[in-house]
């Protein structure tokens, strides 16, 4: 099992209102674990996963079929003992937990965190995950499925998804990122009544395999929402400072 390390420990920058109820994953919202440092990468803004009760799958596999979704979710789980392909027996590949305080995605009406301002909320409904060796790398595929629920301010709209997944070592000496990845899921609210769904598989998180299955079974896989990581991939860059050249001295050039 996980420590109890909450995010907050690893990113001071890190908060949550959880403005209306929580729906997790069937499993609970187990240990904390960081969903920031170690190698980082953002995956592009995968389209949008229209409201239905078997939405698409958004990203990742670059798949759109309902049925490839319902495969994947069918086929593997979140915390179930599941083998690694390509590994020996005693093997497994490392189980999903909800990083603690990064469960709910709450968003306010012009920045206001009062509970009426409250436009939208996302939760999460289930995830699963598939592993397999490749090179000598564990490499791992993350599906998740979450809802967006609308709050007292909200209605049709675009809401962007900041989705954070994170390797973790929870080893006895402490928590220690392996690989983490910022993935954001656009999802398009159509009235005033809708709860759409969103879905997204992302293929290729890997990592090095580690020396033995003792090693590896203190691996975690972590979900969770980072909106502020969000937030900081939107400011534009700064433009490079570049100093003008000299001006040619007169009768010259």
């Amino acid at each position: 099992m996980p420590g109890n390390v909450n995010c907050m420990r690893w990113s001071d920058r890190f908060a949550i209102a959880a403005l209306l109820s929580v729906s997790l994953l069937a499993s609970g919202c187990g240990g904390g674990g960081s969903l920031f440092g170690g190698p980082t990468t953002t995956a592009p803004a995968p389209a949008a996963a229209p409201a239905s009760t078997a939405p698409p799958v958004a990203g990742g596999s670059g798949s759109s079929s309902s049925g490839y979704l319902a495969r994947f979710f069918a086929g593997s789980s979140d915390r179930a003992p599941q083998p690694v392909a390509g590994a020996p027996s005693d093997v497994e590949c490392p189980y999903i937990d909800i990083c603690e305080g990064a469960s709910t995605l709450s968003i306010g009406a012009g920045g206001d965190s009062g509970a009426m301002s409250l436009k939208y909320q996302g939760t999460f409904v289930r995830a699963a995950r598939q592993c397999s060796v490749v090179a000598g790398e564990i490499v791992v595929k993350v599906g998740v499925e979450g809802r967006i629920i609308l709050g007292p301010a909200g209605g049709p709209g675009e809401v962007d998804v900041p989705l954070r997944i994170a390797v973790v070592d929870e080893s006895p000496a402490g928590s220690k990122p392996i690989v983490t990845r910022l993935i954001h899921i656009p999802v398009t609210v159509q009235s005033a009544t809708d709860n759409p769904t969103f879905a997204h598989v992302e293929d290729g998180l890997s990592f090095p395999l580690p020396p033995s299955s003792t090693a590896l079974a203190r691996y975690v896989v972590y979900i969770g929402f980072d909106p502020l990581a969000a937030e900081v991939d939107k400011k534009p860059k700064p433009k490079p400072n570049h100093k003008p050249g000299a001006k040619p001295a007169p009768g010259t050039g």
